[in-house]
């Protein structure tokens, strides 16, 4: 049996108690906790939520961050790093509320877009 399988042997065959889960279920953030409590599987779950930081970044940091004149390599490098980045964010994720703090980044963002978009809009108009 290889290390791996013996792993997996390992961790399906230990003992996981009920009030361990509510402990850690009761310190995550809500969205996360939403999606690990329904999501089939605790992996998918992380996969979903590493999903939802990365695309809540690239959001936000396309709304506030980025610059229109980036050559197409250098923009690849940004999503890259970014990508990188989520990784890390991701663990955060877990039990800070890192999801929800990019909602509403991106929110007040695509307001402040709107609001500058108006103004431009209202300018060219009165002139």
């Amino acid at each position: 049996m290889n290390l791996f399988g013996t792993l997996n042997y390992i961790q399906a065959s230990a003992p996981t108690n009920a009030s361990e889960n509510e402990f850690v279920f009761g310190r995550m953030s809500g969205i996360t906790r939403y999606l690990y409590e329904n999501l089939p599987s605790y992996a998918v779950a992380g996969y979903v939520v590493f999903l939802l930081v990365f695309i809540l970044s690239a959001i936000v940091y396309k709304l506030g961050f980025a610059k229109n004149d980036l050559s197409l390599i250098k923009n690849v490098i940004i999503y890259i790093f970014l990508f990188i980045g989520c990784i890390v964010l991701t663990f955060l994720a877990l039990f800070l509320p890192m999801i929800e703090g990019l909602i509403v980044a991106a929110f007040i963002l695509i307001l402040y877009k709107i609001r500058l978009w108006r103004e431009k809009r209202e300018k060219s108009a009165a002139s």
